[in-house]
């Protein structure tokens, strides 16, 4: 069998047409299926992909050309991943220089209070006053270190100086006082 307007061509047989989809009965009103559409596949490996949609009247915004990108050789290290935000910017970072806690101005502070809360261990004689000059000495001694050290933390170094020296003063008036009544009790002739 050959084409009669052509004689080098054979004849190409017709093949009746399939329906893709079984017919079902007509309903009134509806409209006919359409076959399902399939989703597009990824981008190629460089291609820019599109953003996802935004919500609200759609804005304008100028179009950027992104250079395109080669897949590196087999052997080279891969480029970092982009930095999102305005040149690579960190919404995050400190402007200016990082300071350094003020660690001695907040011993001070906290050696301080401590002497000052634990002065009613002064009662005990002699030994509990004593014992109630150790931490408003490290106050002290922390807080002047502090200040030379650490001037910006003012307030703190300059708040472990006065209640070291509370402290300081409540130990030795506990020694002072004990030392009294103990001279006036021994009965010393005299």
């Amino acid at each position: 069998m050959t084409d009669p307007n052509n004689p080098d061509r054979p004849e190409v047989p017709q093949v009746p047409q399939v329906p893709h989809e079984p017919q079902g009965p007509d309903v009134p009103g509806a409209t006919p299926a359409e076959p399902p559409t399939s989703p597009p596949g990824p981008p190629a490996y460089g291609a820019p992909t599109p953003p996802p949609p935004a919500y609200g009247p759609p804005t304008q915004q100028p179009p950027t050309q992104q250079p395109t990108q080669q897949p590196p050789a087999h052997g080279t290290p891969t480029p970092p991943p982009p930095t999102y935000g305005a040149q690579g910017a960190n919404p995050y970072a400190q402007t200016g220089p990082v300071r350094k806690p003020a660690i001695l101005s907040i011993l001070s502070l906290v050696a301080g209070i401590i002497g000052i809360i634990g002065s009613p261990i002064a009662v005990i004689p002699f030994v509990g006053g004593v014992m109630a000059m150790f931490f408003p000495a490290a106050a002290v001694v922390l807080g002047f270190v502090g200040k030379a050290k650490e001037p910006q933390a003012r307030g703190l170094w300059l708040t472990g100086i006065i209640t070291g020296f509370v402290g300081l003063a409540l130990a030795l008036l506990s020694v002072l006082i004990w030392g009294v009544l103990f001279a006036s009790s021994t009965g010393y002739p005299g």
